[in-house]
């Protein structure tokens, strides 16, 4: 028998359901949209129960793995509307990341469909961060100045504008507002800024618990800023992964510009190159598998499956910026389901 609370934790919040949607249709949907993109097995039926309302829906998943998956539905288009597919506020589970299912397959959302809008609260939590160490000269308009200018210097704004859209200020802290969740992210790194004889500390709110972002600090940043390591978006660079606007904590590394064609053509040559790579990056942590694709997608570059994402967040630090046959190392977290199925591209 479940507990109570192992059901809570099998079911999903399905929001923005069109009125009128019956808990049939919507069951027989949500299913054959996974079975269509292969995160369940065709003799599956991972979504059992259905309870509807007028604006939203609760889903019973038959187990908690079924409802990790299920969460890559978010954002599935459905009779002219996004579906928001997400933890129910009575989850008390471990966070687990998951695509949208636009990250999921690929596709845009079509023209006649409406997307989902960053207005939830959660969504709001996951924007917005702590300031600690601020006075009382401080007001939130030279906050939000202040930090906003600072993200632009160094490339960490992904688009032009202040990242900030709001500031709340009180007493010896304030809250400000990101107007993504990935220039929240990017915003960590602005911890221990001086401003006005003061060392701001920023980090996530306490009630903020989505994944943990690996970040440095202001003068970490600023030092590969000026060391010309960081460019600004209109020079061609970002700190966030090339493939995505938001940066993924796994527990494989993609690494560039260490390896040549050339390399790669001579059998002996290319297991010293193997075994050098597995040897020089134990360092970092456990190593329990290296990949250096030969041909097709991934072709000159080592990808490395660590034990845990603290051991590839060691080794992106460690190689990251690094020069390696005159060409400086490129270091990233890769997906790990697509590492598995050893798509490459």
């Amino acid at each position: 028998m479940f507990t109570a609370q192992e059901k809570i934790n099998r079911e999903l919040f399905v929001g923005n359901t069109p009125p009128g949607t019956s808990e049939a249709l919507l069951l027989q949907f949500l299913n054959g949209a996974m079975k269509r993109v292969g995160i369940c097995r065709q003799d599956e039926t991972p979504l059992i129960q259905c309870r509807v309302n007028s604006k939203f829906a609760f889903v019973e998943c038959v187990s908690i793995d079924d409802a990790n998956r299920a969460l890559s539905l978010n954002g599935i288009p459905f009779l002219g509307s996004c579906l928001k597919v997400s933890r129910p506020s009575k989850y008390v589970g471990p966070h687990v990341p998951a695509k949208t299912w636009q990250q999921l397959t690929g596709q845009p959302i079509p023209a006649n469909v409406t997307p989902l809008t960053e207005g939830s609260a959660e969504d709001k939590i996951n924007r917005e961060l702590f300031v600690g160490n601020t006075t009382p000269e401080m007001s939130a308009e030279m906050i939000m100045d202040f930090l906003g200018k600072a993200l632009v210097q160094v490339g960490l704004a992904s688009k032009p504008g202040n990242p900030i859209v709001a500031c709340r200020v009180s007493g010896k802290f304030a809250f400000v507002e990101l107007r993504s969740i990935e220039e929240a992210a990017k915003a960590l790194n602005l911890n221990n800024i001086p401003y006005m004889g003061t060392q701001l500390r920023v980090g996530r709110p306490s009630k903020y618990t989505g994944p943990s972002t690996p970040h440095g600090n202001w003068e970490d940043i600023l030092s590969r800023y000026l060391s010309g390591e960081l460019k600004l978006p209109s020079e061609g660079g970002s700190v966030s992964k090339a493939k995505s606007d938001t940066v993924k904590v796994t527990k494989v590394v993609e690494l560039e510009n260490m390896l040549t064609l050339q390399d790669l053509q001579n059998d002996e040559e290319f297991t010293e190159i193997f075994e050098d790579t597995k040897v020089e990056c134990s360092q970092f942590g456990t190593v329990k598998n290296v990949v250096i694709p030969r041909s097709g997608p991934g072709v000159t570059k080592i990808f490395l499956e660590y034990a845990s994402t603290d051991d590839a967040t060691k080794a992106i630090r460690g190689l990251r910026g690094k020069t390696f046959d005159g060409k400086k190392v490129k270091a990233n977290y890769f997906d790990e389901e697509a590492f598995l199925k050893k798509d490459f591209s």
